[in-house]
């Protein structure tokens, strides 16, 4: 459920009619939620509440500061992967304590930021990546407290890209070879084991998968206990999918019900949500410069593109598209939702059965809050859209638009091209 609902023919967030605030801010832009956001936030982790657990949001879906605040004033941490994230999280208020690190390519210097700022957990992935941060702890003198995720190869079912749990991905390591590098683990002085990690992908729109690798990973944890290694957390990660068009994911009571069925209180859980909480509580808001077509085929061309948007072009996903102003007497027709940049794969809507649209109607294009704007990039020399939240009946800009300034900052031109 979320708060986008049609009133009187016009598209609201909340309060909020959508037409305002496109006029005000201009196009191509995001659009949040805030109570949305909230009430998924509220919906999942209150389904653990009767177990130990932290919910640390993924903030690789959606990482600006102001929605990490809001989940952080919900009682979430967060999972991080890159050292950029860290600052993020850090600059939002967040409690380092709060933190995980997961990622195959940490760098020294990101694992020096991660272990300076007394992080909660690295979630390491490889002997090599243990045996590197073993000698930045012994460096700084620090202990560097670890998970080890392991790969369970479990098949989740989901797209290829978004896959992480099988034997072919590049993520973990082979569970049958955790136990030695655990053992590996436990002779290193600036090592402390702290627990066992786990994420076999995303948008997992069924139970099962996640149950099956929990199980084997509650047997290599009974494992590594009676050989006198102690696990005090367990990360089973994120992946939980949501409704784009026909999906039907279970909802995170029955996903928490699944797990705790397996989960005995001698542990704590650690569950990394993304998706299943930012996805729906955002869309992209564009407004449409032309129509054209030829032959039989029907282009909708948007100041919205690939750059904004990326998850069309690059795994060919759907996102609904909905007219900002209604009426029950428009059209519908097939056609592809393209936009400005030069590449036939730019598009954010393909052969789609959709209401027709005219030059300067706004179009909301759904399901937009997650990998949306994170994923977002300058190709085409295209500055990134603004970042807008509206609570109740305000909406308050939490990225600026990008300029053009914006677009060569750092750049310089050599004195020996100026000549």
């Amino acid at each position: 459920m979320h708060h986008f609902q049609y009133r009187d023919n016009e598209l609201y967030c909340e309060d909020v009619p959508v037409k305002k605030i496109c006029e005000d801010v201009g196009t191509p832009l995001y659009l949040y939620s805030h109570a949305t956001l909230t009430k998924h936030f509220r919906a999942f982790d209150g389904s653990f509440k009767d177990i130990r657990h932290l919910t640390c949001f993924s903030m690789k879906s959606n990482s600006n500061i102001a929605i990490l605040r809001l989940f952080y004033n919900e009682g979430g941490g967060v999972d991080i992967v890159s050292g950029g994230e860290l600052f993020r999280a850090l600059k939002a208020g967040i409690d380092p304590s709060m933190v995980v690190y997961s990622g195959v390519g940490k760098t020294d210097e990101d694992m020096e930021y991660a272990l300076k700022s007394g992080i909660m957990l690295f979630n390491v992935e490889s002997r090599q990546e243990l045996l590197r941060l073993n000698s930045i702890g012994e460096r700084l003198n620090k202990s560097a407290p670890v998970s080890i995720r392991v790969n369970p190869d479990i098949d989740p079912m989901t797209h290829p890209y978004i896959s992480t749990g099988l034997r072919e991905n590049k993520f973990g390591i082979p569970i049958e070879d955790a136990p030695d590098i655990y053992r590996l683990a436990k002779g290193m002085r600036h090592i402390d084991i702290r627990g066992v990690s786990c994420h076999i992908g995303s948008q997992l729109t069924n139970v099962s998968p996640f149950v099956d690798a929990l199980k084997r990973l509650l047997v290599l944890i009974e494992e590594l206990r009676n050989n006198g290694i102690t696990i005090e957390y367990l990360d089973i990660g994120g992946g939980l999918g949501i409704t784009y068009s026909k999906e039907s994911p279970p909802h995170p009571e029955e996903y928490a019900e699944a797990i705790k069925k397996e989960i005995k209180n001698d542990i704590i859980l650690i569950l990394e949500p993304g998706r299943v909480i930012t996805g729906n509580a955002g869309i992209l808001v564009t407004r449409v410069i032309y129509t054209k077509s030829i032959g039989q085929k029907n282009f909708i061309i948007v100041d919205g593109a690939m750059n904004d948007l990326m998850r069309p072009a690059l795994y060919g996903s759907f996102h609904g598209i909905q007219p900002v102003i209604f009426s029950p007497d428009r059209k519908k027709l097939k056609a592809d939702v393209v936009g400005p940049i030069c590449e036939s794969g730019d598009f954010l809507a393909k052969d789609r059965e959709m209401y027709s649209f005219e030059p300067g109607e706004f179009m909301a294009v759904m399901s937009a809050g997650a990998y949306g704007f994170s994923m977002s990039s300058n190709y085409n020399s295209r500055p990134r859209p603004p970042e807008v939240l509206v609570k109740g009946d305000q909406y308050f800009i939490i990225r600026q638009r990008e300029t053009y300034e914006d677009l060569i900052k750092g750049e310089n031109i050599p004195d020996f091209l100026l000549k």
